[in-house]
């Protein structure tokens, strides 16, 4: 599902460029729970960048779901993006003026997939799946912070994407609703879906099918091979 090869990352600065990845090999295979650990600019979020396609890498392969990213334009990137992965934020990124349902509807509008009505149905669908179905037409200011997990979860699954990335999901919630939101990425996982999670919780990386340590941008757990 993911294959990083010699993958290096730099960022310009005032001091001369800066290496955020030096050099990363990765494997993850279809079907695997990888939690992805390390402090804070260790390279965690670079990482992630890289593999869903939102930053690209200064040298190095990056190719996910069969894909090299390095070969695509910014156009073709967004569309293999909306169809291929499903992001989800610590802080959920839900627009507050639309509706729970319309949130999670958003993915199909944008990629035309559907016609309104089955849209509509899928959201249900999915929310259902998130059992929080019977607040789909409340705005989300309405919902606590795991309700709102729940729907940007929901909201990335609305593509159907094979490949799943999240985060810090559990980083603004309480531990009782992370272990919650940590079961659906399990029972998620159980259907078929790569999931690849960005957590400081080293509980929740323990439990998950593999971890990755980051450290000063190098891959340094035998669990990134």
């Amino acid at each position: 599902m993911i294959q990083l090869t010699r993958v290096i990352k730099e960022y310009p600065t005032a001091a001369g460029p800066y290496r955020a990845l030096k050099g990363v090999d990765i494997t993850i295979e279809p079907g695997e729970f990888v939690a992805v650990v390390g402090k804070s600019g260790s390279g965690k979020s670079t990482l992630i960048n890289m593999i869903t396609g939102i930053d690209r890498s200064t040298s190095g392969t990056v190719c996910v779901a069969g894909t090299d990213l390095g070969r695509l334009s910014e156009g073709q990137l967004a569309v293999w993006r909306g169809r291929t992965v499903g992001i989800i934020f610590q802080f959920f990124q839900l627009l507050p003026t639309l509706t729970v349902a319309e949130n999670v509807m958003l993915p199909m509008d944008f990629g035309n997939i559907g016609r309104p009505r089955e849209r509509r149905q899928r959201a249900m669908m999915l929310l259902e799946q998130m059992e929080i179905s019977e607040h789909a037409d409340k705005l989300p200011g309405a919902l606590s912070g795991g309700q709102q997990q729940r729907v940007a979860i929901a909201r990335s699954l609305a593509n159907d994407p094979p490949l799943l990335v999240a985060d810090e999901p559990t980083g603004n919630l309480d531990s009782r609703t992370a272990d919650a939101i940590f079961h659906l990425f399990e029972h998620l996982v159980e259907l078929g879906k790569t999931i690849v999670m960005v957590t400081h919780d080293t509980d929740l990386a323990q439990r998950a099918g593999r971890s990755i340590t980051v450290t000063d941008g190098l891959i340094v757990a035998p669990g990134g091979l």
